[in-house]
């Protein structure tokens, strides 16, 4: 567990999506000059077995699919990326997360749109790419994938987590030591993946904002799991009437099992509710409450906080 002198390590979530469009190449180059620990990739895959760095199964919300390839999508409405090749994908504009209904942007004041567009990236790519960055810079960054949705993936005839870990091994990322977390919301799935992979590869448990994380939950996850990466709403409640935060003891918890905890997400454009000072919310998550890391999409910030903390 992190201790006074040692510092949480920083997630670039989706990269520096805060500056540029999630998951693309320029916000893992940036989020990686901005001083992050681990960077992370969303893992799905396409028609013809690559696997794609995205976070949503479908293509609508970040790029013009629907445009380009009107007719193709499912009966709800949204484009697979299951159902496309990668050429397929390859040839479409990807750029800032948009509600397709309206056109709109979700974070109004980030790279828009009209500033550029950017492109799908593989596993592989970016995994070369961070290696790449690594050797030419001396540092040692790590990545933090995620196995997405691998339940549904299984419905569509694909297991997803065996391919993503062949993956990994092929870059000696389940060795001890690597620079590595992976991550995933189904506990069978890291169940199995720790049958695989051994205790080297450090596995986190995600918890979403619906989840009750009780003392038997969590004595469960310390059974397969190294640390849990819990919906920052698991731990910040509010503000009391008192005008004291009301939080939980998650975290205690946790950490009395064994567990590092990785709250997820910071966002300088989306602060939980009654929280108006994103310095001070991470003041309180790092200096306060000692978690062990934090998903963030502004590095900087974080990484300002950290610096400046009391040792």
């Amino acid at each position: 567990m992190t201790s006074a002198s040692q510092a949480p390590v920083i997630i670039a979530h989706r990269g520096a999506c805060g500056y540029l469009p999630e998951h693309s190449l320029a916000a893992k180059a940036l989020a990686f000059g901005l001083g992050a620990d681990y960077l992370e990739q969303d893992v799905i895959i396409s028609r013809d077995g690559a696997l794609l760095i995205l976070h949503d199964l479908w293509l609508d919300e970040v790029s013009d699919v629907a445009q380009r390839f009107p007719g193709r999508n499912r009966p709800d409405g949204r484009h697979y990326c299951i159902d496309f090749d990668l050429d397929e994908i390859r040839s479409l504009q990807f750029g800032e997360r948009t509600d397709p209904a309206t056109g709109k942007e979700k974070f109004p004041g980030r790279f828009t749109r009209a500033a550029g567009s950017f492109r799908v990236v593989t596993l592989d790519e970016e995994i070369r790419f961070i290696q790449g960055l690594n050797a030419s810079t001396g540092r040692t960054v790590g990545i933090y994938p995620e196995i997405k949705m691998p339940q549904w993936h299984a419905e569509q005839g694909i297991d997803l987590a065996t391919l993503v870990l062949d993956r990994l091994e092929s870059y000696g990322y389940l060795e001890q030591g690597s620079r590595i977390y992976l991550q995933c919301f189904d506990a069978d799935t890291l169940r199995t993946v720790r049958r695989r992979a051994g205790p080297a590869l450090p596995l986190i448990q995600l918890l979403s904002s619906r989840t009750m994380p009780d003392a038997a939950l969590l004595g469960e996850i310390a059974g397969y799991a190294n640390g849990i990466g819990p919906s920052l709403k698991l731990i910040w409640r509010g503000i009391r009437a008192d005008g004291r935060y009301d939080l939980t003891n998650l975290v205690d918890e946790a950490h009395a099992r064994g567990l590092e905890v990785h709250p997820y997400t910071f966002r300088v454009d989306e602060l939980p509710d009654g929280c108006t000072d994103f310095d001070e919310l991470l003041r309180l998550f790092i200096s306060d409450l000692g978690i062990d890391g934090l998903f963030t999409d502004f590095t900087d910030r974080a990484a300002r906080v950290i610096q400046a903390r009391p040792q």
